[in-house]
């Protein structure tokens, strides 16, 4: 690993540590292995958890009682690689190795290893292997480690970093997203990693809070679909030399469960209203669809209606989030552990426990299996809470099961370390393609009056401004100084010009600080528009590496902890648009942000709007080659823009009655209409939910639903003929609505039910046909139960320009 001499002579000295036997262990009716090693069968016979023939559930059944307690409870509390390989210094290549440290940490906290850090990677992969080698050749019974690292759009160990989330859910590509996350899995598989902290399944319903772009927009359905795709692209396939039964080579986390996307204000774990029928109506869909066949969930921080979601059980109250729903009802088999230092927080924030003790036995009690680090490891209390009687060993012993079905699902067993080849892994041309594709497909044409876009290839000269043209803004969680990685979009113009053989001139001109008011750039922008033929401004939010984000004195708008009580554009950087479509010149803005920016002005005065979600490393050259036409934009919204803060929820899914318009508004005389909602604004969002246009037009016709009659547990299909009637190839995404006419509850005004991208070449007509389950128009009823009612149901088909084809369903 790595071919350096002093590796290989550590990794020789850690084989030669003693075995930790543990001959203290008791006799039990049944035992089949010896005191003298637990990890041996009396008759010599091979244990059935080391036969990689045998199924999961046996090899755990086999393992679970050969454990001591405290081998149980190290199993579920996150190590840390930086306990015997010094990390503190992302960039010091040295490669400083503690003994002690190892051993501390896998006795204590051997189950799981962060492990989340930009390192040289072959310190990493020494790291890691003399980690696995340990555990597995030197201790008792031979338990290998989970290695996690954050994974959203990249992992943070210097993995190709993709567009952040809220950008792959614009594609509204599922295809696309598996091959994202697949690439994903690939490069950390080589280096040793076998476990991600992703996806995040939080609906952007709130705004205001952080973490907005780490979401995959504000719909269940869609949430769920993209979550799906992510973990199926993450997860398939095994790892080398894995055993048959193996079923993943990555371990996905879904997160945050649940509802953790809402909370009040905006504000970062703070608690989150609702009750049973809107949790299981929005919060809970994209996690029943996506996250049954992944192998680890991760809980919120908040709580909801009062209740912390890692405390959330039968023992307690509705809605029986970990215990009743999760495993019982929806048979969920594998690990779910807390979000860091979130046992803590039951002291700490919720006010539940007083003491340690308390913690660790509420968590354990109410189904959490693994203690993620940042706090004091409240579970290290728990070995003797069970030795005298306060706590049941049968919850532990549950809970371990479910890490180690995690392991023996994917092979680590087996076959735990790094690969030799790790490089060949990493930043492939395959991978580079997935990556143009998702940096183009990510990014929405929101506003193009009088056809400004696409920019003819030989124009003469474009004024390239703002605070974000020359700049690389990467989403949060990723390394430290990736911004290295990636092509600005003034790169990205001067390589496109320069590929096109174009004659184009680029004047550019920052204009403002993103974080500043400070306006004394703005003359030298107005100058470089007035020389120019078109004026493209590039503003918006921006986000910062993990590194950063936590260090004082550095400054983000999105990211997380970093919510927003203004979704308007920050310092100077409305007054920069302002000026330069003061001079006459068309004018482009694109805004590069995390979540969506309020600015009716912008809306209601530029020539073109562009959206550019936090992209990844090809970002750059991505928005030239949208910007030109050499790529025709296929984005849509997977979440509304309001018009202010003030104007929020703005999500497109509300429920009937919810939003009734009588607005205010400023006419073109500059009179005031006072309206009641709102008095002197609007609850229609600037550009809603689907939303996103097209360098050409796409008509539909012969809407059919077949059949159109249906039993409550019937499903049916949805076709129609997509033209395109315009002059260039495009994608259209087909996108399925449903309205429960009349229904017990009050039910969504609109739902997503189905969606398909389809490429159409210009002149063409495709037929798409869209299969929906009848259980998408089951309604949560006044008896607490699913439900399809009999009744009508409207169902629309939807193009990106708002118009719709309509027909209807019955259910009899």
């Amino acid at each position: 690993m790595g071919g350096s001499k002093p590796f290989s002579v550590l990794l020789a000295l850690v084989s030669c540590i003693h075995v930790l036997a543990d001959n203290t262990f008791g006799v039990r009716d049944g035992l089949h292995f010896s005191l003298e090693s637990r990890a041996a069968n009396i008759d010599g016979s091979v244990p059935t958890y080391k036969n990689p023939k045998a199924s999961i559930e046996a090899r755990v059944n086999d393992l679970l009682p050969r454990m001591t307690i405290e081998e149980k409870v190290a199993q579920i509390i996150q190590g840390d690689l930086n306990g015997w390989m010094d990390l503190s210094d992302p960039l010091d290549d040295t490669k400083t190795f503690n003994q002690t440290g190892l051993e501390e940490m896998m006795r204590l906290k051997g189950g799981s290893i962060w492990g989340g850090y930009l390192v040289p990677y072959d310190k990493f992969v020494f790291g890691v292997t003399v980690g696995q080698k340990y555990l597995m050749e030197n201790t008792t019974l031979g338990i290998p480690a989970l290695i996690q690292s954050e994974g959203l759009h990249g992992f943070t160990n210097k993995g190709t970093i993709f567009p952040s989330p809220i950008g792959l859910a614009a594609s509204f590509d599922p295809t696309l997203v598996t091959q994202v996350s697949n690439v994903t899995a690939s490069e950390a598989e080589g280096l040793g990693i076998n476990h991600m902290f992703a996806p995040v399944l939080d609906l952007s319903r709130e705004l205001r809070w952080g973490r907005v772009e780490e979401n995959f927009g504000e719909d269940p359905f869609l949430t769920g679909e993209i979550g799906h795709a992510f973990i199926t692209g993450l997860q398939s396939g095994r790892r080398r030399n894995a055993s048959s039964n193996a079923i993943a080579r990555v371990a996905s986390t879904c997160k945050h469960f649940a509802a953790f996307g809402s909370p009040q204000g905006g504000l970062n774990l703070a608690q989150v209203s609702g009750g049973e029928r809107e949790l299981r109506t929005n919060f809970l869909k994209p996690f029943n669809r996506a996250c049954l066949d992944s192998l680890s969930i991760m809980t919120a921080y908040s709580s909801y209606d009062g209740i912390p979601a890692i405390a959330n059980s039968r023992k307690l109250s509705f809605p029986h989030l970990l215990t009743d729903i999760l495993r019982n009802e929806w048979g969920y088999k594998y690990w779910v552990t807390t979000d860091a230092g979130s046992v803590d927080l039951l002291m700490t924030l919720h006010g539940t426990c007083d003491t340690r003790e308390c913690a660790a036995k509420t968590a354990l009690e109410n189904g959490i299996s693994g203690e993620m680090g940042g706090g004091t490891y409240t579970y290290l209390t728990l070995p003797d809470q069970i030795k005298a009687g306060t706590v049941d060993v049968k919850y532990l012993d549950a809970t371990v099961k479910g890490m180690l079905s995690a392991k023996f699902a994917l092979g680590l067993f087996e076959d735990p370390y790094p690969y030799e080849d790790y490089q060949s892994l990493i930043r492939t041309p395959a991978s580079r393609t997935v990556l143009h594709q998702a940096d183009t497909e990510s990014i929405v044409l929101l506003e193009n009056r009088k056809n400004t876009l696409p920019l003819k290839k030989n124009i003469g000269s474009i004024a390239l401004l703002g605070p974000q043209a020359d700049r690389v803004t990467f989403g949060d969680y990723v390394f430290f100084n990736a911004s290295l990685a990636g092509i600005s979009p003034l790169d990205g113009f001067k390589q496109f010009i320069a590929n096109t053989s174009s004659s184009t001139k680029i004047n550019f001109a920052q204009g403002c600080e993103l974080w500043s008011n400070d306006e004394s750039g703005i003359p030298a922008a107005v100058q470089a528009a007035q020389s120019s033929d078109v004026a493209v401004v590039m503003v918006g939010t921006w986000s910062l590496d993990q590194t950063l984000l936590w260090t004082p004195g550095t400054n983000a708008t999105t990211g997380e902890h970093v919510d927003l009580a203004d979704l308007g554009l920050v310092g100077a950087q409305l007054k920069l648009v302002q000026a330069v479509k003061a001079t006459g010149k068309p004018t482009i803005v694109v805004f590069v942000s995390g979540k969506p920016v309020a600015e009716p002005w912008i809306q209601e005065n530029a020539d073109a709007v562009v959206q550019q979600f936090y992209p990844g490393e090809l970002g750059g050259l991505a928005i030239a080659e949208v910007i030109f036409g050499a790529v025709n934009p296929s984005g849509k919204l997977p979440v509304s823009f309001p018009r202010d803060v003030g104007t929020t929820p703005v999500f497109y899914n509300y429920l009937k009655g919810s939003r009734p318009i009588d607005a205010g508004q400023t006419l073109d005389n500059g009179q005031l209409k006072f309206g009641h909602q709102y008095v002197l604004n609007s609850p229609v969002p600037l550009w809603s939910f689907g939303h996103g246009l097209s360098y050409t037009t796409f008509n539909y016709t012969n809407l059919q639903v077949s059949p159109s009659k249906i039993s409550p547990t019937q499903d049916f299909t949805v076709t129609v003929t997509v033209k395109n009637t315009g002059a260039v190839d495009g994608k259209e995404v087909v996108q399925v609505y449903m309205t429960d006419v009349v229904s017990s509850v009050v039910t969504p005004n609109q739902e997503l039910i189905g969606f398909q991208k389809v490429d159409i070449p210009a002149g063409k007509s495709v037929t798409v046909s869209i299969k929906v389950l009848s259980s998408q128009l089951a309604v949560w009823t006044l008896g607490n139960t699913w439900v399809v009612e009999p009744g009508a149901f409207n169902i629309k088909v939807g193009t990106s320009d708002q118009t719709f084809a309509t027909t209807s369903l019955t259910v009899q």
